[in-house]
């Protein structure tokens, strides 16, 4: 896979977008523990186009004392302590994503890497609470800023619901693999890709008009 020669430290205002997608074992950052992340790295091919270029993805083991919430495994349908899982425990697991993303934050010239999701609030909170709960020092992620394709959906396709947006825009949705974050974050990774480079179509066709 190419990747262009003008990397992306100009285009969203020194930031690179990564897309993140968190699964957990409930709704509070504080009590509830991360079960599952995946990062998306996307960067310009040779036309400037967006595209995906590293996936990474963590099962990890709840925290000490942690809340497990019985609805919350029963909607993401994990078991936290299969052994076919390879969990790894929090503090590892954030090392081992945050590696890759500095080391594109560092090639496309950019000052930090800036969360893509959807909905992503929810994904920022439980973010935050890991680094702070295993004192993770240098997180590469803008601490509040995010992108959310949530509100991109809405805006290009009329939908705001991952499945009804990806459907909107002619993309593969497997029901029975969604609330994986490897998955869901692939398909937000697809669709956040997908939009960008509409745009920058749709300027450089405005741009011939001129």
């Amino acid at each position: 896979m190419e990747i262009s020669k003008n990397p992306l430290g100009k285009r969203f205002r020194g930031y690179l977008p990564v897309i993140v997608d968190i699964e957990t074992a409930g709704f509070n950052a504080k009590k509830n523990p991360l079960l599952e992340i995946a990062a998306v790295i996307v960067e310009p091919d040779q036309q400037g186009l967006l595209q995906t270029t590293e996936t990474h993805a963590c099962n990890i083991i709840p925290f000490r004392d942690s809340e497990l919430d019985d609805a919350a495994l029963k909607f993401t349908n994990i078991d936290p302590y299969h052994p076919f899982r390879m969990s790894i425990e929090e503090k590892e697991a954030l090392s081992k994503i945050f590696k890759p993303i500095k080391n594109a934050v560092k090639r496309n010239d950019c000052s930090r890497a800036i969360l893509v999701g959807h909905n992503p609030t929810f994904d920022m909170n439980f973010l935050n609470a890991a680094i702070a709960r295993t004192k993770t020092k240098r997180s590469p992620f803008h601490p509040f800023s995010s992108f959310d394709t949530a509100t991109l959906g809405g805006l290009v396709y009329g939908q705001t619901v991952l499945a009804k947006i990806a459907k909107a825009a002619n993309l593969e949705w497997d029901s029975d693999r969604a609330h994986s974050a490897l998955y869901d974050a692939e398909q937000t990774a697809k669709l956040f890709c997908m939009i960008v480079n509409r745009w920058k179509k749709l300027e450089e066709l405005e741009q011939t008009k001129d």
